[in-house]
């Protein structure tokens, strides 16, 4: 069985501990030098960037979020341990671990250390597909020649490199093809590194649960373990024809999966499906008014994302949440592709004004904004609002163009500026 060592990354025997360093950090594998497809998963990446900035925290639980109304960006592995996740409401969050450091949300740290990440990713590959900020796909087929060495010692290497240099650690997962690969990263948080072979996938996934698939969420998990697949190996075993007819083409790419099969190759040039912006009350709120001035700046930081990325959507987004953890998300499809804030607060107020008026004044607890169905180049002559005046874009971008010069609180809409003084009152 092929084997290496995680620490000083010399190959040798399948043993407990590395002949030439004593570490226990041994990977072994029968397909480990025939693998290429990989899955990197920055550990508990936002958390890990403010523990290392400040080391104070170390031996600290940290959770990552909003205020008491928010919910957990992410934890750190101490805070984990306390039942801390992801997603969780904080107010939960806190309570399960009240000695917690929460700290808001620093994303531009965020990005440019993703970008750092990448940066060495795309030193090994020029395949390589992002996820987010703090995960991507990597194809390191045909490399072996260029790095003088398979690509299981290659991600070894990076792994290690990252560790070093960036101060943030990794979790691997290799295999076969994206959905293997994507699952093994998250068996041996954290500084792991996974593989499943071809050989064992089936068996490996037969036991497990159906919400394990790519694209089985809720409904779909409760559709398909109404229909008696509670797990994977159930859908394996299934017949074709039943699961097409019951499911459709998703039914025969889940048989596919199920078998541990997966045809999607790594593919760096994908396009983002869709970007959006939320944000939690400390209170509820009810006022049309008070919901409207959130709407607005959630929509000109959504519009200023897709002009920066030089992407246009054609559907407009409107998440709400009520204060049962309801939510409600509502689209609309445009005529033409846009990325002006204009447009979008137009269309976002016409979805917000449909929903407070089915159900008189009602309270919610977050809102948010958001436009996919993107494509690429600008959208200056197709814009509903822009094809009837062309400034619209183009003083949205002289603005983009101040703030990035001057910093992003140099302009701020007259909307919440304060009130000027009539003639005659008190200084």
């Amino acid at each position: 069985m092929k084997a290496l060592c995680r620490d000083c990354l010399s190959p040798g025997p399948a043993a407990a501990r590395c002949p030439a360093c004593g570490s226990p950090r041994r990977l072994a594998h029968p397909e480990l030098d025939t693998l290429s497809i990989a899955h990197i998963d920055c550990d508990a990446f936002y958390a890990s960037v403010e523990k290392r900035d400040r080391p104070e925290l170390r031996d600290r639980p940290v959770i990552v979020g909003g205020g008491r109304r928010g919910v957990v960006t992410t934890c750190c592995y101490i805070a984990r341990t306390f039942g801390v996740r992801s997603a969780m409401p904080m107010f939960k969050a806190l309570a399960a671990c009240p000695q917690a450091i929460v700290l808001p949300p620093d994303f531009p740290r965020y990005r440019a250390e993703s970008r750092r990440i990448l940066d060495l990713m795309r030193g090994l590959t020029p395949l390589v597909q992002p996820l987010s900020l703090d995960e991507a796909w990597l194809d390191l087929s045909g490399t072996e020649r260029l790095h003088q060495a398979p690509p299981a010692l290659t991600l070894a290497r990076l792994q290690a490199r990252i560790e070093a240099e960036i101060g943030l650690t990794v979790s691997i997962g290799l295999a076969p093809n994206k959905f293997l690969a994507k699952i093994a990263s998250d068996l041996d948080k954290p500084r792991g590194f996974s593989v499943i072979g071809a050989a064992e996938a089936q068996d490996f996934l037969a036991g497990r649960s159906v919400r394990l698939l790519p694209g089985v969420g809720p409904v779909m998990a409760r559709s398909l373990e109404t229909a008696g697949f509670e797990r994977i190996g159930q859908i394996a075993r299934a017949d074709l024809r039943t699961l097409a007819t019951r499911f459709g083409d998703f039914g025969l790419r889940l048989h596919a999966m199920s078998r541990g099969e997966d045809a999607r190759g790594v593919d760096p040039g994908q396009v983002r499906k869709s970007i959006s912006a939320e944000t939690t009350f400390e209170t509820d709120l009810s006022a049309p008014e008070d919901l409207d001035g959130h709407l607005v700046r959630l929509a000109e930081r959504v519009a200023r994302q897709a002009r920066a990325a030089g992407q246009a959507g054609r559907v407009a987004t409107l998440k709400l949440k009520d204060p049962d953890f309801r939510i409600l998300t509502r689209r609309r499809t445009l005529a033409a592709p846009t990325q002006t804030a204009r447009t979008l607060i137009a269309e976002a107020r016409t979805l917000l004004a449909a929903e407070l008026g089915t159900g008189g004044r009602r309270a919610f607890r977050l809102i948010g904004v958001g436009l996919s169905d993107l494509s690429e180049g600008e959208a200056a002559g197709s814009d509903l609002f822009a094809a009837e005046d062309p400034r619209t874009l183009a003083a949205e971008r002289a603005a983009d163009a101040i703030r990035a010069r001057f910093g992003p609180g140099i302009l701020a809409p007259a909307r919440e500026l304060p009130p000027r003084r009539s003639p005659g009152e008190g200084s």
